[in-house]
Formats: C-alpha cells, sequence, structure tokens
C-alpha cells in the first residue's frame, strides 16, 4: 500500500526548550524524529503512542530507510488492521539515544562534534519525557493508547506511571517493570565486547568511519539468543549443517544457527550506531519503576506507581519468553490490582520466544484489536 494511502508521515521536531535528565543534566535542542500513520481527529482524541523496543526505530510502517525492509510492526499497523489507521493517528519516535534522527552519541554537541561518549546517560523516563514533548507539540493532551513491547512497554509504563493523565489506556507487551540481573549481565556482556573492539576507540570512531562492527555484532548475537526459544531454535536448526555434508573440524560457521547468528550481527551493524546500543542497554538496565516513581535507590512499592493513573492497563506475556518472563508481567498485574486499577492480562502461546510480539501470533492481534476497542 501507499505511503500516501496510509497517510504516513516521516519528520523531526526540534524540542523548543532544554530537556531535563534524571542524571541531573540536561540537553538542549535535542531532535525527536518520528513517524505517523492515519489522521488526527478535530478532538485529538484519537492518538496511539506506539513505543520501539531496543533495536527498532520510528519506521513502524514505512520501509527502513538503510535496509529497505518492511516497518517493524507493518502487520499490525495499517488501514484495517489490528490497530486501524481509519480510526487511530498512530505515532513511533526514535528514542532519546538512538540513532535513526533522535539526538543520540552521534548527533552533534554544540561544538560541532558528535557528542560520542560525552552524551550524558539517560533513562527510560527521559526517553519518555522527549515524547511527552512531542506530544505538547503536537497538541495531544490525552492519547487513546500508549503501546509497547519489550523495551517499549517499559517506556509505556513510565508513561502511565509518571504521566497518569496522558493516556486512557497501556498495552504492554512481554516486558517487566525492572530489569533483573540477568538480563543485566546479558547487557553487560554487549557492551565489554563493543568497548573491547580496537575500533571503538573509546567511543571516538565517527571521524574515522570505522566503527566496532565487530564488536557490536557479538553483542547482537549475544542478545539476538535471548529473543528466541528452545523449542523455536530446535525446530528452526536443530544440529543441521550449513552448506556441507560433514564437519569441518575447524572454526567456520558449520552449524545452521552459527551462520543465522553471525548474519544477524553483521546485517544489525549496517543499520544501527554501536554507542547508542551502549547507552540505551545502560538505560534499560537502570529501568525499576518503583524505583523511578519512588524518587530514591531501593524505595516504593510497584503498586505505588499507579496510584495516580485512571487508565485501563493489559498485559501480555509468552509462554516461550524467558527473556521477560510470564512471571514478570504477572507482578505487574498484581500491582496494578493492589492499586486499584483496571487491568487484564494473558499469557499467549507462541513458539518464537521473547520475538512472539513482532511475529505472526493471531491470537496476540486478536488482544490488541479487542482491548484498544
Amino acid at each position: 500500500m501507499a505511503a500516501a494511502d496510509l497517510n504516513l508521515v516521516n519528520q523531526t521536531l526540534v524540542l523548543p526548550a532544554p530537556l531535563p535528565l534524571d542524571g541531573g543534566q540536561s540537553l538542549a535542542q535535542v531532535a525527536v524524529a518520528y513517524e505517523t500513520v492515519g489522521t488526527l481527529n478535530a478532538g485529538k482524541s484519537n492518538a496511539i503512542l506506539v513505543f520501539h523496543a531496543l533495536t527498532m526505530d520510528q519506521h513502524m510502517v514505512s520501509a527502513h530507510p538503510k535496509t529497505g525492509k518492511p516497518g517493524w510492526w507493518a502487520k499490525s499497523i495499517g488501514p484495517g488492521n489490528v490497530i486501524d489507521t481509519n480510526r487511530f493517528f498512530v505515532i513511533c519516535a526514535n528514542v532519546l539515544g538512538g540513532c535513526m534522527g533522535s539526538t543520540g552519541p552521534e548527533s552533534l554537541a554544540a561544538d560541532g562534534k558528535p557528542y560520542a561518549m560525552r552524551f550524558p546517560v539517560i533513562t527510560i523516563r527521559d526517553m519518555v519525557r522527549a515524547q511527552v514533548a512531542l506530544l505538547d507539540a503536537l497538541g495531544i493532551e490525552q492519547l487513546h493508547a500508549a503501546v509497547g513491547g519489550s523495551m517499549g512497554g517499559m517506556q509505556a509504563l513510565s508513561f502511565a506511571a509518571n504521566w497518569p493523565q496522558r493516556t486512557r489506556a497501556a498495552l504492554v507487551i512481554a516486558s517487566t517493570a525492572r530489569h533483573s540481573a540477568q538480563n543485566i549481565a546479558f547487557h553487560e556482556v554487549g557492551r565489554q565486547a563493543i568497548m573491547a573492539d580496537p575500533k571503538w576507540q573509546g567511543g571516538d570512531y565517527y571521524a574515522s568511519g570505522k566503527g566496532p562492527d565487530n564488536g557490536l555484532a557479538v553483542a547482537r548475537m549475544a542478545a539476538h539468543i535471548t529473543y528466541l526459544s528452545e523449542e523455536g531454535m530446535h525446530e528452526k536448526f536443530g544440529r543441521k549443517l550449513q552448506d556441507r555434508d560433514v564437519k569441518t573440524f575447524g572454526f567456520d560457521a558449520d552449524f545452521q544457527v552459527e551462520s543465522y547468528l553471525r548474519h544477524q550481527g553483521l546485517s544489525f551493524t549496517d543499520r544501527f550506531d554501536a554507542n547508542s546500543y551502549l547507552y540505551i542497554t545502560r538505560a534499560m538496565d537502570y529501568f525499576d519503576l518503583a524505583e523511578e516513581v519512588a524518587g530514591g535507590e531501593g524505595g516504593g512499592k510497584l503498586a505505588q506507581a499507579f496510584a495516580g493513573s485512571s487508565a485501563r492497563f493489559c498485559l501480555v506475556s509468552f509462554d516461550t519468553d524467558w527473556l521477560y518472563p510470564t512471571a514478570e508481567s504477572r507482578t505487574i498485574a498484581h500491582a496494578l490490582n493492589a492499586s486499584g486499577a483496571a487491568v487484564s492480562f494473558v499469557e499467549l502461546s507462541a513458539p518464537f520466544g521473547h520475538d512472539s510480539f513482532l511475529l505472526d501470533v493471531p491470537a496476540l492481534d486478536r488482544v490488541i484489536a479487542g482491548f484498544l476497542g
């Protein structure tokens, strides 16, 4: 379907005021690159804000400008789709710290040079704060719904908790209210792989044009394993060899799963900035919603985070997701119940692991369509 038929627009807003950050600093001239699909109604009451996951960006529907691949949620968003753009005006912004047009490490600082590692460490709430400023600029006071999967779900939770009157509903898919020690550990492996690459150069690699692609590829490979399920990997790859009948007794990619991971790693370096990966994963690791809202390390109960929200909530998990397992969503559901919020929760069966929210799971489509109404 043509972009004109979708009423699809990609543009960038420079925020009119400096953006305060949780770390105590602020950023001036913050750019927020975003995509919109559909038409905003006269009352500006039909807007849905979609928050993207770690390795995604604002191109939820449009073809990716670097890879040419379809938008990451094009199957779900569009005329007559589960997020129906005949009814809804859908917005997705590249997160603060990203590398697809929003201000991040590769953006130019006031001295005309890329921030690189001078970029301040950010949080999930900082990402959301930039998107709230975008909503303000668009004149949207309250969303029909805030929607997100994985890191996008963290943002949806932070939005509903910190700006409780800005959305009537929140849909959180395959996510968590805090990052576990295991998840932090996987991210640290990825960050160390990037920083151990000689081409990282302390983060100042932009002028050379040769970034730490090997380190970033390894980081992506390690993370990608967590997005899959053992069942799905076994069904897709098993122990099948790649383009050969016998083992080489060497260290080439003998197995199909090895070849797949190498491809995932190398292709990722074509579209993602290594420093952005460092900053975004650190923001995810810092995420603890109870602590965020209570305002103090280790303080606060999760139920308190939702005390001021009148939104409806829907939580979705997948039975094969071991990155953010069902227990994580159930914890959020219990907290919402304790706060008196209207909440529904469902665990869906799918063989794809954490990535299920991006793939063909008809049951998820039914949940989304039913919840959005």
